[in-house]
């Protein structure tokens, strides 16, 4: 079986355009034509495994929001890296792949739960992680490290336990890396190391 490679697919597919990538080949594709796109990479790329799809916020770029799909051969062995950006910042849409790899049911969910990119044509497009009526999106970059205190969902389990969702500590955060020496040497560590989960935050 001949090695798929995105100067192949940029040759085959038009509407393709080159995305950088250190491993993998990758692709930019439109939305408008990603269904058609995957569907020919599974029945005749032989590309049958949805491995992943991620979200990213790019915040202050003119496209706000991309997603991204890993796909894999598992009889060529070999993986394809496929971008789709949302053309809409304030409502980020794109096409559900459910229909071609019925696995994409749940990492939709999670894209759609933690970013709020929402998925056209998914069967059950509802919160995974946080509950229904949660008003934000954890993983935008305009979330704040520490979290956003929140009430609980439930009014009576609020009212029993006096419990609320409680910002978590970020131990420090956010966390930077050192971007000297060796990756194995560069464990990363808080920016600001004067408060933890046992000491409070200076205000």
């Amino acid at each position: 079986m001949e090695e798929i490679s995105a100067g192949k697919l940029l040759g085959r597919f038009d509407f393709l355009t080159e995305r950088p990538s250190l491993d993998w080949p990758a692709v930019n594709c439109p939305p408008e034509r990603l269904l058609e796109f995957l569907g020919i990479l599974k029945e005749e790329e032989h590309f049958d495994m949805l491995m992943d799809v991620a979200g990213v916020d790019w915040l202050d770029a003119p496209i706000r929001f991309s997603v991204v799909y890993h796909v894999y051969s598992t009889s060529g062995h070999s993986y394809v890296r496929i971008a789709v950006d949302c053309p809409d910042n304030e409502n980020p849409e794109v096409p559900s792949v459910t229909e071609i790899w019925p696995g994409a049911n749940w990492h939709e969910r999670e894209t759609f739960d933690m970013f709020g990119i929402r998925f056209a044509g998914h069967p059950d497009l509802t919160r995974i992680l946080m509950w229904e009526g949660y008003p934000y999106y954890p993983l935008r970059k305009d979330f704040p490290l520490a979290g956003i205190e929140t009430d609980l969902p439930a009014p009576d389990v609020a009212e029993e336990t006096q419990a609320r969702v409680k910002a978590a500590p970020m131990m420090g955060g956010p966390f930077r890396s050192t971007p000297e020496g060796p990756m194995s040497k560069s464990e990363p560590r808080g920016e600001d190391e004067s408060w933890t989960e046992q000491s409070e935050k200076p205000v």
